[in-house]
């Protein structure tokens, strides 16, 4: 079983970035087994499309927007996750939703999908998150632990 736990975001843009600040703080505390890669994929859309080929299950890590009060923390799985021509949910949706249609047309779309995240408070250039999504990152990271729990692929501290 193939695992790849994805955070995506802009550092430069505030709430944007907690994707991949999660991803920072989970290298910095924790360890994989071989089976599971964490990857801080920024805002490369289309071009990760070939870290996807072969992975089993797709773990997202986002700021959303679900018009919820700033900091609340989601998690989404399988259809819950917009394809192309969906509502927005994320700040990164053209990207996000583009590499998800073109996985899945070629094949690629792992067999399991979760998206987890924190409805985002500030999107502007501002490179801290805001209070809100701060006081919900430790809840994040709880929840991406405990997927991949779920999943038989726990990570280790360091």
């Amino acid at each position: 079983m193939s695992i790849l736990v994805m955070g995506l975001g802009n550092l430069l843009m505030a709430d944007d970035g907690l994707g991949s600040r999660v991803i920072t703080e989970l290298e910095k505390h924790y360890s994989a087994s071989e089976q599971v890669e964490l990857l801080d994929g920024g805002t490369l859309g289309l071009d990760l499309l070939p870290r996807l080929e072969g992975i089993d299950k797709l773990l997202i890590i986002d700021a959303l927007q679900m018009g919820a009060e700033p900091g609340a923390v989601f998690r989404l799985e399988g259809e819950e996750v917009p394809r192309a021509f969906a509502n927005k949910l994320s700040v990164h949706q053209m990207g996000l939703q583009d590499l998800l249609a073109v996985a899945e047309l070629q094949g690629h779309l792992p067999s399991e999908l979760v998206v987890i995240g924190a409805q985002s408070a500030e999107i502007e250039m501002v490179m801290e998150l805001s209070p809100q999504v701060k006081a919900s990152f430790d809840q994040v990271i709880s929840a991406v632990l405990a997927e991949l729990e779920s999943w038989g692929q726990p990570l280790r501290a360091a």
